[in-house]
């Protein structure tokens, strides 16, 4: 009986450390976090690439450029304004809030520069317009219940640690 690898319809949990360009950690994750390979959705294209075939306990680095991962950075996403047009409780650099764009998408804006009569925030993903690197552990891999590939995301037990990071 040979070792399960990962295949489509299969059920993969990782642990993983998401590196930034300049080789600094950006996020950690020593839970498990589970998706249906194959299913498209929770995975980085390039990064479910580099799973393909690998068993439990091997490891896989994959590097994403810009296109490849959390995109380029979109200087129409940035924005100055008055500070006196936002809430005291935003006006500190770090400070993050959701607000609508002009179609009624819900986007998330961080504060990037506060000035004395002027506040800029940034709607872009904090790793967009980076060279990101992924180093995964498989911890797991299992068959996809029908349920689980009907829906193309694992159970919610297995989901649980689910994060939009890897894609």
């Amino acid at each position: 009986m040979s070792e399960l690898r990962i295949a489509k319809n299969k059920v993969v949990a990782v642990t993983y450390t998401l590196r930034t360009q300049d080789g600094g950690v950006y996020e950690i994750r020593d839970l498990p976090v589970a998706y249906v390979h194959g299913s498209g959705i929770d995975l980085f294209p390039k990064v479910e690439q580099a799973l393909e075939g690998r068993q439990i306990g091997e490891r896989v680095s994959v590097t994403l450029s810009p296109e490849d991962g959390f995109g380029a950075h979109d200087p129409k996403l940035t924005f100055t304004d008055d500070i006196e047009n936002a809430p005291p409780e935003v006006r500190r650099v770090g400070m993050e809030f959701e607000a609508q764009n002009a179609r009624g998408e819900a986007m998330v804006f961080k504060v990037t520069h506060v000035a004395a009569d002027k506040i800029t925030v940034d709607a872009n993903h904090p790793l967009a317009g980076q060279t990101v690197t992924f180093e995964m552990t498989v911890q797991d891999i299992r068959d996809a219940t029908p349920d689980e590939l009907r829906h193309g995301r694992p159970a919610e037990a297995d989901s649980a640690a689910c994060t939009p990071t890897l894609q």
